[in-house]
Formats: structure tokens, sequence, C-alpha cells
């Protein structure tokens, strides 16, 4: 089949993005009612609003290119209409070659078309599989991937465990979960049920939830003795997204499990602490004000940005302007101001609400806790959080303060 050949037999529409152009479906024809989602009714999946996740990921596989300082190897097994592929060969310097498949038919031929139409077909190998038969035929030695990239419509955990055996060691993983509601806590036994680990809705559950899905990665390659090393996460939108590196060996499987362990929180006053095993410390009060602590885990207590790769990923961003340029930029910026920072964050309006006191800005309260000496860094997560190694009652010490 040549590209004039190819007819879509749906609703579709020529798009531009990055350095690429790509037949997509037409997402009005499938939206009948405002409530519909048109990407998952489309016959083949394509999200307009998943370009932010598209250009961090070329931005960031392109730094680890760099580091690694060879060509590489890059796996997308959930394509859909194969512009997160195509974007990958066209776009990222040092790319020797790029696998993308989808299960689906439609997706199939409408990826390879897509591939055909950037005239990189000596660079795109496209596949009609399964994902996981896929990143499982490329699980022996001398066949793996430098980068493997799970990106599906609701959880990755179905796959990780395939695509981790599909890295060589030193290779990068980048997840994204889109199934929010389990990992906020709305619904948490379908969270224990998935990432094996139990959520909790707080202020800071969008943290809660990259910690839950780095701790899944974790434990899925530890079976496979491989430690992992989380290089950048994110909550952008309706989903979080994780890059991590692997490195094969026991001690390294070992390490990595020595970072997982609970978050304990008190939601009388918002007090917060992490414990590294499961114990009866979960029984006990809080310190500080007495009620029962509630906890969620096990899950990532390790470090969830890499500032050097932060750094890295700003340095792509400068040498290659995009549409998400600004975002990106910001994101960046916030994360690396993070990678030091405590663990969880205040949101200023919960501690406001619970005192029935006026709400203060974000730039006065992070004065006034780098004035009596704590550290105070805001966060990509929330707006209007406030990452600080004060504690729960000082900061709403302080918050009186501010606004009287």
């Amino acid at each position: 089949m040549t590209e004039q050949e190819y007819t879509a037999e749906f609703p579709s529409e020529t798009i531009s993005e990055g350095k690429v152009k790509v037949l997509v479906p037409k997402l009005e024809a499938y939206k009948q009612q405002p409530c519909d989602y048109a990407p998952s009714k489309a016959p083949v999946f394509y999200n307009p609003v998943m370009e932010l996740n598209r250009d961090l990921s070329v931005l960031a596989f392109q730094a680890y290119q760099r580091l690694a300082n060879r060509e590489i190897s890059i796996c997308d097994p959930l394509t859909g209409s194969g512009i997160r592929g195509v974007r990958f060969a066209a776009e990222i310097h040092g790319v020797k070659k790029v696998v993308i498949s989808d299960i689906n038919e439609r997706s199939f031929k409408l990826a390879r078309h897509n591939v055909r139409l950037n005239g990189l077909q000596d660079h795109v190998e496209v596949n009609h599989k399964d994902a996981n038969c896929l990143l499982s035929c490329h699980g022996a030695p001398h066949q793996r991937f430098d980068v493997v990239d799970v990106d599906p419509f609701g959880t990755p955990v179905p796959y990780l465990d395939s695509a981790v055996r599909a890295l060589r060691n030193k290779g990068l993983l980048a997840a994204t979960a889109t199934d929010m509601a389990p990992l906020c806590g709305v619904h948490a036994k379908a969270c224990i049920r998935k990432y094996g680990g139990k959520p909790l809705r707080t202020e800071y559950c969008q943290e809660i939830a990259v910690r839950l899905l780095a701790g899944c990665i974790a434990k899925v390659a530890a079976k496979q003795e491989i430690g992992v090393r989380v290089m950048l996460s994110h909550s952008s939108d309706h989903y979080i997204r994780v890059y991590t590196q692997i490195s094969y060996g026991a001690k390294k499987a070992d390490a990595s499990i020595k970072s997982l362990g609970y978050v304990l929180h008190c939601f009388n006053c918002f007090h917060r602490e992490t414990a590294n095993t499961l114990s009866p410390r979960f029984f006990e009060k809080c310190p500080e004000c007495g009620s029962k602590m509630s906890w969620a885990g096990p899950l990532w207590l390790g470090k969830i940005f890499d500032p050097h790769f932060c750094d890295a990923l700003a340095e792509e961003n400068r040498r290659t302007p995009l549409r998400n340029s600004r975002k990106i930029t910001k994101l960046l910026s916030l994360t690396k101001e993070e990678a030091e920072a405590p663990m969880t964050y205040y949101v200023i309006d919960q501690i406001s609400d619970k005192l029935a006191s006026p709400v203060p800005s974000v730039h006065a309260m992070l004065q006034s806790l780098r004035d009596n000496g704590f550290q105070a860094v805001p966060t990509h997560f929330n707006t209007r959080g406030i990452r600080t190694d004060a504690s729960a009652m000082t900061m709403q010490e302080l918050l009186k303060k501010a606004t009287t």
C-alpha cells in the first residue's frame, strides 16, 4: 500500500505537531454530547491534549540520548495514530530505530500511513501486535530497547513487567497513568488492586499518585533483580507521568525496595510524616493534635525529580522551540526547585478553610516561612501548594499572622 492508496475509513484530518504532519481522527465527529470523551470514542485513539506530554517526551529522550552519548532505540508499544513514534523518529537526533505497534488494525494502518507521510519508513518499524507480546519479543539480550514509552488510556500497570524486561541496562522507562480517580483515592480498592498500594484523598493526592506509580514500577523491576531511579515526574491536566532509569543487579533492586514505605497523614491538623515499614505506628495518634492517623502506601519515598536531568531537559527546551515551550520552562523550573525539598506539600486554601481564616497569597506564605528559618518552595502539583519543613501547627500559626 502506498501513501496515495491509503484512505481513512472514518472522519479524519491532517494536523501539524512538532516537526511532523499526521492524519488523525476528526474528534468533533465523535462528540455527540457535551459529556462524551471523543478520543476514546474514535476508532483510533488520538488526544490533542497530550501534546505537552509528547513534547516533554521528545525533550526527555533527547536529553537521555545526549547523556548516553550513543545512538538509541525507542519503543512505543501503544501507538494509536502513531504520532508519538513518528515525532521521536523525526525530532530526536541520534535515534537508530523506533519501533511502534498497536493491536487495533485501524491504528496499525493509520500509524503506517503516518510513517510514510513523513518519509520515515527506513527509521520506524510498524507492528500489528499486542503491546506485551511485542515487548516480550524484545526481552532477550541484544534485542532490548534503550527507551520504552508506555502511554496507555488508563493504567500502565498491565505493561510494566514486559516493559522493564524489554529495557537494556541503564535504559529509560516512561509511563503515563490517566486513571486519576483510583490513584487519588476516589476508588481506593481499584488502586490497591492495580498498583498494590493504598491511596489517600489528601490535598497532595497528585504527589501520592506519582509515588504509588513509581513504587509499583520499583516492585515490578525488583522481581527481575533490577533497580530504579526516578529521573522526572509531573502531574499535568488529567494524568501523571513518571520517567525512571533502570539498573541491573540484585543490590540495586534491594536499594530500590528500601525506598518504599508509607505516608502517614492527620486529617485534623494536616500533620504528615513517612514510615519505611508497616508497623504499629500506623495505629498511633497524631503527635501534633492527638487525632488518629490515616496512611497511604506502600509507595515510593525516594526522590521524584533529578535536578541534573531537569537541567538537561531545560537545555533541550532552549534548543528546540515547541508550542508548549513556555509551559515546559515553568514546569522544569518548579520541579528543579522541588527536587531537594521535603516530601508532600501544604495547600494554603485547605489550612485557611480549617481555620476559617482569610486566604493569604502564596508569595506571602513563602516569605513568612523563609523569614522564620524554614525551607519553602512552590510546587508544580498545585499552584496554591508549598513544600516546607515547617510543621502543620507552625503552618497554621504563620498563616494566622499573615492574615492579621
